[in-house]
């Protein structure tokens, strides 16, 4: 039987739009919590104690710096940028191959449908404490535990790659197609051959594409953490800024820029020629 142009048939979706369900229903609620917001962000601009006269030198500060990131001076402290983006480069690169290399078996036991239960949080758990901790913190607590210099810039920056690398490859795994799965397992696979011929073909293109993202995070990161001792280019940066030398300063960012576009750039062809 053919249903005619004007039956509900041919039009799964409604015609006639339908007001939302109210989240609130109450209008006293209504009227008191956009008040109430008001008076919070009234209450919280008056706690941030606005001086003028410290707000005009802060801008004069502001313009010194943007006319010394316009005018960059490469040669002064080329000697001291040239060891900072040493160790910034060392430390990512070491730290992005020991992250993603600790990563694989902790994002494996923290996939569901492959580990039991108690590895299962256990990587979990590890995980979620790799990720509720910001770079900048972990720095702080390893450069007190191993001093300034870039060890401890490189053990953050592992630290942090564990989590974030973990985390979203056993995402990928818990997305894998199961039924690819259950053919290599009901072959009488073991586990390692399990991961082998069912796992990493469909997770070894974008495994490789997190460590390449990594990568640029962790450069960009190392010139963070540098800032409170954990060395790199961010301890030379903001040793320039700690001595006015803007326009040194400027230099450095120009080049913490140019090397991010670049790897940005680099790890966006090389994604696409591995996919």
């Amino acid at each position: 039987m053919t249903s005619s142009p004007g039956s509900s048939s041919s039009h799964p979706y409604p015609r006639r739009w339908r007001r939302p369900p109210q989240l609130i229903t109450t209008r006293r609620w209504r009227l008191a919590i956009p008040l109430l917001a008001l008076a919070y962000m009234i209450l919280a601009l008056g706690s941030l104690e606005v001086d003028g006269a410290r707000l005009m030198e802060g801008l004069s500060r502001g313009a010194r710096f943007v006319q010394g990131f316009l005018q960059p001076d490469f040669t002064s402290r080329w000697h001291d940028i040239r060891q900072g983006l040493i160790e910034s480069l060392t430390m990512t690169l070491t730290a992005t191959v020991v992250g993603v290399l600790v990563s694989i078996p902790i994002g494996i036991g923290a996939a569901r449908n492959l580990s039991p239960r108690p590895v299962y949080m256990v990587c979990r758990s590890i995980v979620a404490i790799s990720r509720s901790l910001q770079e900048i913190i972990i720095a702080i607590f390893l450069v007190a535990m191993f001093g300034f210099g870039p060890f401890a810039g490189f053990l953050t920056l592992a630290f942090a790659s564990i989590g974030f690398v973990a985390k979203l490859l056993a995402d990928d795994i818990e997305e894998a197609s199961a039924s690819q799965i259950e053919a290599i397992r009901a072959t009488g696979a073991s586990g390692l051959q399990l991961i082998h011929y069912a796992i990493q073909p469909q997770v070894m293109p974008r495994l490789i594409g997190l460590s390449l993202y990594r990568l640029d995070i962790n450069f960009r990161e190392s010139a963070v953490i540098g800032i409170v001792g954990a060395g790199g280019i961010g301890a030379t940066l903001n040793t320039a800024i700690d001595r006015y030398e803007y326009d040194s300063a400027g230099a450095i960012l120009l080049i913490v820029i140019a090397i991010v576009m670049f790897a940005e750039y680099g790890s966006s062809y090389l994604r696409k020629t591995l996919q």
